[in-house]
């Protein structure tokens, strides 16, 4: 049987292997980029509904507004660092996706809304979301990044493992 082009004996990742990062990269790029802004305003929306029963018109456009800026803000942030190549990532994309708390709390703060209880560990974690607005993985963010957040990190594990075994056997 000859060994297929992904063959673990292979030293280093394949053409193929960087070509499917790469792919998954750009739709996970793509996907939170058309993600961000409905995130800020449903985060807005969920919480004031939660709070007060109603979304103001000013602040359903603050989130709106809100939404705007961390799409323009965050969006070229996570597609910097995925179009790196792995070992040069310093960081993962979720990591980034995070920091856009700030846009909902922002909004949130502004009109008023009381923050709501978080466990101690969340509050250590990150301390500056008083709403709980922190997504734990892609899927928070919006349900269809899910299997793609999945993959691309799975082929990113897969070409710094190749990557490691080769260098071993140098």
């Amino acid at each position: 049987m000859a060994p297929d082009a992904n063959s673990v004996d292979e030293p280093g990742p394949t053409p193929a292997d960087l070509e499917a990062l790469a792919a998954y990269a750009v739709e996970l790029a793509d996907g939170i980029d058309r993600a961000l802004a409905p995130w800020v305003e449903r985060c807005v929306e969920r919480l004031c509904e939660a709070w007060s029963g109603r979304v103001e018109p000013d602040v359903a456009a603050a989130a709106v507004a809100a939404g705007t800026r961390a799409r323009a803000e965050v969006g070229p942030r996570v597609r910097a660092l995925l179009m790196l190549d792995v070992d040069e990532q310093r960081g993962n994309p979720l990591a980034v996706v995070r920091a856009a708390v700030r846009y909902p709390t922002g909004v949130l703060r502004s009109a008023g809304v009381s923050p709501v209880v978080r466990d101690a560990t969340a509050e250590r974690l990150f301390p500056d979301d008083d709403y709980d607005l922190t997504p734990a993985t892609f899927a928070d963010l919006d349900p269809s990044l899910h299997e793609v957040g999945l993959a691309w990190g799975a082929a990113k594990a897969h070409v710094v493992l190749r990557r490691r075994r080769a260098e071993g056997r140098r």
